[in-house]
């Protein structure tokens, strides 16, 4: 009786050793920020539209909604196409700041509020620490290749369009100013 109960408990323990290595190997499977590997997250079945004084422009978009994905972010990202980007979901409207370290792409960061409409366009370059920040709260921050803003006519003030960002139909006339748009709603 003392050899089965010992028995059995050595086949729990190998079970749970099992456990524990392919949870380990799954986990560790997917990259973090602190990986030199880029995370590749699936891309969002609908686009997401940015309504412009030009007309819409569309986006493929990966969405970066927890916090491990919003801090890997485009990290390690060699290039991406022209027509994607990634869009950052924040749970509340709030003050953010974003960097480029271990980022080799030149990005367009467009810092957007909760409700749609672009709060402000910055400039990331690659591999710099220095802090990007709007100066005003946002829920939402789309990231693009650097220069895809301005080829796009994609201003301060247009509105996103996506369910992620659940905004109301409307044209893309910007809001009043309410002096809260740093340097002029541009970057």
């Amino acid at each position: 009786m003392a050899l089965r109960n010992w028995l059995t408990a050595g086949v729990v323990c190998a079970i749970v050793a099992v456990v524990v290595a392919a949870g380990t190997y799954f986990y560790s499977e997917r990259p973090t920020a602190a990986d030199s590997r880029a995370m590749i997250l699936a891309v969002d079945p609908k686009p997401l539209i940015v309504v412009t004084k030009g007309g819409d422009r569309s986006f493929s978009i990966e969405i970066a909604e927890t916090a491990a994905e919003r801090e890997a972010g485009l990290m390690y990202r060699q290039d991406m196409a022209d027509n994607h980007g990634m869009l950052f979901v924040f749970e509340i409207q709030q003050q953010v700041g974003f960097w480029m370290q271990n980022t080799p792409m030149p990005l367009d960061l467009i810092f957007v509020g909760q409700d749609g409409r672009i709060r402000a366009i910055k400039h990331g370059e690659p591999q710099s620490e220095a802090v990007i920040s709007p100066g005003v709260p946002v829920r939402f921050v789309l990231e693009l290749k650097a220069g895809t803003a301005a080829r796009n006519g994609i201003e301060y003030g247009d509105l996103l369009r996506h369910p992620a960002v659940g905004t109301a139909s409307g044209p893309g006339v910007p809001p009043s100013d309410n002096d809260d748009a740093p340097n002029g709603g541009a970057g």
